[in-house]
């Protein structure tokens, strides 16, 4: 072996022993049955919004662990959503047309993030969905509504209007920084909170149905 070639083994070894574990968060795409999309949206959609959010969060160190599955977002009369096929223990990503009335107010919302009895939901607008654009601006929609379950948001049940003004630029901040620098960090370190938040929740829903039991 030369000496070029073992110090750049060295410098190699040094390199992978020093990068962050790798982060892996599980998401459960639902697409709704019930969407009126047109077929140039779910292909822009899953060929380019989704393919760059993937690589964002890679870029900053964390893994996004898919899963599908089918389901639909059906309608109350006060145009509350019904939700079918969410999964516990996951951040559920709900591919549909619109957002509805009820938690849109008429802004034409490319997506919204919540805990909807006991679900964690990122719903995303296909209609209104789009990739990076401009740096702390507009930034993926799927990376910014998937931040707002990391960096734990979606735990403040009744933010003022001020608060939610700053948690949306904090998004897009930390979004630019994924983007543009690759850097995770804080995220990172956020995210691993609030997973451990969920299957905590998980495992006290499951104790608590198991001791229901009769």
């Amino acid at each position: 072996m030369t000496r070029r070639h073992f110090i750049f083994t060295a410098a190699a070894a040094a390199s992978r022993s020093s990068a962050p574990a790798r982060l892996l968060v599980p998401v459960h795409r639902v697409m709704d049955s019930r969407a009126q999309c047109p077929p140039e949206l779910l292909h822009h959609f899953w060929s380019s919004i989704w393919p760059e959010a993937v690589r964002n969060f890679s870029g900053g160190g964390i893994g996004l662990q898919t899963s599908d599955g089918p389901g639909e977002v059906r309608r109350s009369p006060g145009d509350k959503p019904i939700f079918i096929g969410l999964r516990r223990g996951a951040i559920n990503l709900v591919l549909t047309g619109h957002i509805p009335m009820k938690w849109d107010n008429g802004r034409a919302l490319a997506g919204v993030t919540t805990i909807y009895d006991d679900y964690h939901v990122c719903m995303v607008a296909l209609r209104y969905a789009h990739g990076n654009q401009i740096p702390f601006l507009s930034v993926n929609t799927c990376v910014h509504e998937l931040l707002h379950a990391l960096l734990q948001d979606v735990f403040v049940s009744r933010p003022s209007w001020f608060q939610t003004g700053g948690r949306e630029f904090r998004i897009d901040w930390y979004a630019t920084r994924l983007w543009l620098f690759h850097d995770g960090a804080t995220i990172r370190k956020s995210a691993q909170a609030y997973l451990g938040r969920l299957r905590s929740a998980v495992a006290a829903r499951t104790s608590l149905l198991s001791s229901a039991r009769p």
